[in-house]
């Protein structure tokens, strides 16, 4: 039991990593925005580590993210907005699939939508405390789904693709016997 939380601690640690390397090479040449480069290690964390390391990774990335390479900004306040939406796609994707067993592509779902409601919520009543005009509550479902589209499509080929990969790789690493070196 230890060893595999120290191991979710590990590839907790990665996720974040990848969360902050892969938006600049995706800002690099323009398609950050749309294609959201920094959900996809959130939702593999919530997958692969569970639920309280996928939030944990969801909360720690934006925020690093934007303290050491000015993505997202601070202001508007984007990146704090995005610590909370992020932290639910974590939470929900690593409680859908490894807490309540669900299917990977409906647990992806799930934590999509639920992000991207949490993320209207904010948009809608934390903006404004800003001095920033009010967005619609369901702006991330209707027009933001359409800008960040080829994101979402990555999401639901990607995601489940490498989540299936790596529980492949997870399975074979337990059904063979040690081969350790002594």
């Amino acid at each position: 039991m230890r060893d595999r939380n120290i191991r979710n601690l590990i590839l907790g640690g990665l996720f974040v990593a990848l969360g902050i390397v892969v938006p600049i090479a995706f800002h690099a040449i323009g398609v950050g925005p749309v294609f959201l480069p920094m959900h996809i290690p959130v939702l593999l964390a919530g997958f692969i580590t569970g639920p309280a390391i996928g939030c944990l990774v969801g909360a720690l990335t934006p925020i690093l993210s934007s303290l050491l390479t000015g993505m997202p900004p601070l202001m508007p306040p984007k990146a704090q907005m995005m610590v909370v939406e992020l932290a639910v796609y974590g939470l929900l994707s690593g409680f859908a699939y490894r807490t309540k067993k669900l299917h990977v592509v409906l647990s992806l779902l799930i934590a999509m939508f639920g992000g991207r409601v949490v993320y209207g919520i904010l948009a809608a009543y934390v903006l404004p405390l800003f001095g920033f005009s009010q967005v619609p509550v369901f702006y991330p479902l209707t027009a933001g789904l359409m800008t960040g589209l080829p994101g979402i499509v990555i999401q639901l080929l990607f995601v489940p693709f490498i989540v299936w990969l790596l529980e492949k790789q997870r399975k074979a690493e337990k059904s063979s016997p040690n081969t350790s070196l002594r």
